[in-house]
């Protein structure tokens, strides 16, 4: 792998330390990627996600660096408590996001939180508590309801995408759309239900979150 300005140019396993706990990740930078977007996944999923991989892909073909990684530990992840436990989780996405800015990040390249079902609660209460270093956030079938105290405090530009068929979620999303006072915009995908599985919904996902952070990380 060749070095850029500080940050490793291709494909690598990290580890981030968080309290007392190291979280296994996977960073991909491509060649003058002028962001990265940290991924927040959902309940019971992990840095495997396929969904958030394929977005991630999507991504790094529009030139974007990407950071999946385990919000939780393994033995974590056995404890429901912790799963949907938001406080601890934001708290793990700042960890990554604060490893990202003093070992690797060049100074001026933009940061953006990626976040599905309860990952995205955790992606804007990170975002809430960090304020302008993140400079945008996408949510795939969030639930942006989890963090509602925080949503008046998100600074960075924000895109909540939701599937028409996934009526509860919708109706979270149209809410907090209405709490959030920063850019924003809310997307209903036709016909797809909660995990995007229909034919070309996860590809209009991708589409939406690459166009998203190329107009507000650069690209």
């Amino acid at each position: 792998m060749a070095r850029g300005a500080g940050l490793v140019v291709g494909e690598q396993a990290v580890q981030i330390p968080a309290g007392r706990v190291r979280l296994d990740g996977n960073l991909t930078v491509p060649e003058g990627a002028p962001g990265v977007v940290l991924f927040a996944h959902g309940s019971g999923s992990s840095r495997f996600s396929p969904r958030n991989t394929f977005v991630a892909h999507v991504l790094q073909e529009g030139g974007l660096g990407t950071l999946l990684f385990d919000l939780l530990t393994e033995g974590e992840a056995l404890d429901r408590a912790k799963v949907f436990d938001i406080d601890l989780l934001a708290q793990r996405l700042l960890a990554a996001t604060d490893w990202l800015q003093e070992q690797m990040l060049p100074e001026g390249m933009g940061l953006g939180y990626f976040g599905a079902s309860t990952g995205a609660a955790a992606a804007l209460q990170a975002a809430a508590l960090r304020g302008p270093a993140i400079r945008a956030i996408v949510s795939r079938g969030g639930r942006p309801d989890l963090a509602e105290a925080y949503l008046s405090r998100v600074t960075a530009p924000t895109l909540l995408i939701v599937g028409e068929r996934d009526p509860l979620v919708l109706e979270l999303n149209e809410a907090a759309y209405g709490a959030l006072q920063t850019e924003k915009d809310l997307v209903i995908i036709p016909g797809a239900t909660h995990l995007f599985e229909e034919p070309g919904a996860l590809e209009q996902v991708a589409e939406l979150a690459r166009n998203w952070f190329q107009r507000y990380l650069g690209g």
